[in-house]
């Protein structure tokens, strides 16, 4: 049995994970020194920590857990602020989006911590590629079942979530021809993309259990899907968006989700959702962001992304209004994401630009 912790937070608590990079001050390229980063965190009194990720030019910043949205951007906030002191004593910067617009993703040091290196050995160059950054939303829940039942609510809206968040269509200095590159590259990674339909927590439960007994993997944070049961946290852990830039937009986007859980829960779906359609508009919203015509939750029609959107927005209104969030939800755009201002500066000056306007941006909104 894995042992879970739902309902010992409080229902709708959240808890948000930025993936930042970390560049050279002078030519902006991804830069290794995650390590200088974490001792100089843990010496501080922070509203939650700095940890390693997968390459060592990337780094985490993981709120604590917070009431409110607000409370988990304010701490937000605090954690880029210090992100950004530390990396300055050793010449360096931290940005935040979904990919670097230039540097080379297999050139990348890994983090030393020997379960990234046991994972890169195993998934090869399909780990190696992984340069990108994501937003991470845990969403307290009151029971395990209640989990899967916001899992399976949640699902339908989480392409319209990507379509918006948007934030990398550069990799390895060239547009990609991608809105989102980021989620591109995280499908080619072992368990991604929607998790199978599960009856109930139990059957969630003997899944993982399965693949850990047959030596697939060595617990459930190794099934990176974009939305999963989080049983050691007791949330739904939403991993769907981009990274935003802007910090502002991080918090609407933990808000959005906080309130799009809360709905799923009060108002259940009817069964679970068409996978298939998931597939298809989780590639329509990586290539064409809010212009993606998507398969409407309903499963009958096309529907632009940015109408999504913006009915996605008034779904959650109520919920938000309960969470005190809905000031936040008023920063996303539906019509746009933070993808067309990075191609906007990438085709009038350079791929340099466009992370040295990204850098700018990521402290600007700190």
């Amino acid at each position: 049995m894995i042992e879970q912790a739902f309902g010992e937070s409080p229902p709708w608590s959240l808890g948000v994970e930025e993936e930042l990079m970390i560049l050279d001050s002078e030519t902006l390229a991804l830069t290794p020194d995650i390590e200088h980063l974490v001792a100089w965190a843990e010496e501080r009194t922070l509203p939650g920590v700095l940890k390693m990720e997968l390459l060592a030019s990337m780094v985490e910043l993981a709120t604590g857990v917070c009431e409110s949205a607000a409370e988990a951007l304010a701490a937000l906030t605090e954690l880029r602020a210090g992100a950004a002191e530390a990396a300055g004593l050793d010449g360096l910067a931290i940005a935040a989006a979904g990919t670097h617009a230039f540097s080379v993703p297999t050139a990348q040091q890994i983090a030393p911590d020997p379960r990234y290196r046991e994972f890169v050995q195993y998934a090869g160059v399909s780990a190696r590629r992984q340069a990108v950054c994501g937003l991470h939303v845990h969403v307290g829940m009151p029971s395990a079942e209640a989990c899967m039942t916001a899992l399976e609510g949640v699902l339908p809206w989480l392409p319209v979530v990507l379509a918006l968040s948007a934030n990398s269509p550069f990799l390895a200095g060239e547009e990609t021809g991608l809105m989102s590159s980021r989620a591109e590259v995280l499908a080619q990674l072992p368990r991604a993309g929607a998790p199978p339909i599960f009856g109930s927590y139990a059957e969630w439960e003997a899944f993982v259990e399965r693949f850990q007994r047959i030596g697939l993997a060595d617990g459930y944070t190794r099934f990176w899907w974009d939305a999963r049961p989080h049983p050691q946290f007791g949330t739904l852990e939403v991993r769907a968006p981009d990274q935003p830039t802007d910090i502002s937009l991080t918090g609407a986007y933990a808000a959005l989700l906080q309130a799009l859980s809360r709905t799923a829960v009060e108002r259940p779906p009817a069964g679970p959702y068409n996978r298939g359609d998931y597939a298809q508009n989780r590639w329509a919203a990586l290539r064409f962001g809010p212009r993606a015509e998507l398969i409407h939750p309903d499963g009958e029609r096309l529907v632009r992304a940015s109408e999504l959107g913006a009915e996605l927005l008034e779904l959650v209104a109520p919920a938000a209004r309960e969470l005190r969030s809905a000031e936040l939800l008023a920063r996303i755009d539906p019509a746009v994401c933070e993808g067309d201002r990075q191609l906007e500066v990438g085709r009038a000056e350079s791929v340099e630009a466009v992370v040295a306007d990204v850098a700018q941006r990521t402290l600007r909104s700190a």
